[in-house]
């Protein structure tokens, strides 16, 4: 018997735990095209109640070992979770590499957690648009926590911040001094420091920094005022303390009416970069044919100006 495909068919099944459908809907999700965007509409209604934690930082910090001790410890306890690893698109396939998998699989046999590698597939940021449907899809299913674990790419991290209810920025040691930190958006984004790896030196050191780019940051009396929690991820050590700091964060977010602008914000910003995906297609679409040929053959004969030209194709299109 042939595996169902219908979105609604898999989303049914997936509402009933099955893990293989969602999976799948995960895949549709990934592809996008009109199979993709049936799945974020099956999964909007049910979606509004998970809260995201991002764990972001550079590369080599640990991100992926404290994912994996941060599930041990939410198990502990009985919450459910999901994680959602964005890896570096395969120069070959355009899909993730499953590195971030691999060291989460302690978990992978319980039912408890599921985890996801997705792709970045070229966005400039490490988030796929495909990324908050995600996120949706796994909110509609039931799942109260993801953690949405970003691949480290520099200073353009920053976008995990507009994803996510909490960011938890990862440092380690002799991470460097404030200059290039604050070049890096770390304090704009920033809603819990971690400093993994705390069994090395520097660990003072490196406190003493981002507490300095703190007070320098001029923040409100009244705003929050990230907490700086040192962890070692590989024995879990800290992890119940950045836990602690995550829960504050949620609580502070939530009375001050944070966690709804930013939401609202979010959701905006999702559906602009839909509307700007949406029109790419389209200009894509519209620029081949007679006409195309035509104007750009003017504009390599100097005839006419490429703005002229572009003028002229879209008046077709969009009219004045």
């Amino acid at each position: 018997m042939p595996r169902p495909s219908d979105p609604s068919t898999l989303f049914d099944a997936a509402l009933t735990g099955d893990r293989g459908s969602v999976a799948r809907l995960l895949s549709l999700i990934e592809r996008g095209g009109e199979a993709g965007r049936e799945v974020g509409r099956l999964a909007y209604p049910r979606s509004g109640s998970a809260y995201t934690v991002g764990l972001t930082g550079a590369p080599g910090a640990g991100k992926s070992t404290l994912t994996s001790a941060t599930i041990g410890h939410l198990r502990s306890q009985e919450i459910e979770v999901a994680v959602l690893a964005i890896d570096p698109s395969s120069p070959f396939t355009g899909g993730a590499i499953l590195g971030d998998r691999v060291r989460m699989q302690d978990h992978a046999t319980d039912p408890g957690v599921f985890i996801r590698s997705m792709a970045t597939r070229g966005h400039l940021g490490g988030l796929s648009l495909a990324t908050p449907e995600a996120v949706r899809l796994l909110d509609a299913i039931g799942r109260k926590w993801i953690l949405v674990e970003t691949v480290g790419v520099g200073q353009v991290e920053v976008e995990i911040a507009g994803k996510a209810d909490t960011t938890v920025v990862v440092v380690n040691p002799g991470w460097g001094d404030s200059v290039q930190a604050n070049k890096a958006g770390l304090m704009e984004i920033a809603d819990v420091f971690v400093i993994n790896k705390a069994d090395r030196k520097g660990v003072d050191e490196t406190r003493r920094d981002l507490e300095q780019m703190l007070e320098l940051s001029d923040l409100p009396h009244d705003a929050w005022r990230p907490p700086i929690v040192p962890t070692i991820g590989s024995t879990g050590e800290g992890v119940v303390a950045m836990w602690d700091a995550i829960l504050a964060h949620r609580a502070y977010a939530e009375e001050s009416g944070q966690l709804a602008d930013r939401r609202s914000f979010r959701t905006g910003e999702e559906l602009r970069e839909i509307i700007v995906n949406r029109l790419r297609e389209r200009a894509r679409e519209i620029c081949t044919g007679e006409r195309w040929d035509e104007l750009t053959e003017a504009v390599v004969g100097h005839r006419t100006d490429p703005w002229t030209a572009a003028d002229s194709m879209l008046g077709g299109v969009l009219g004045s």
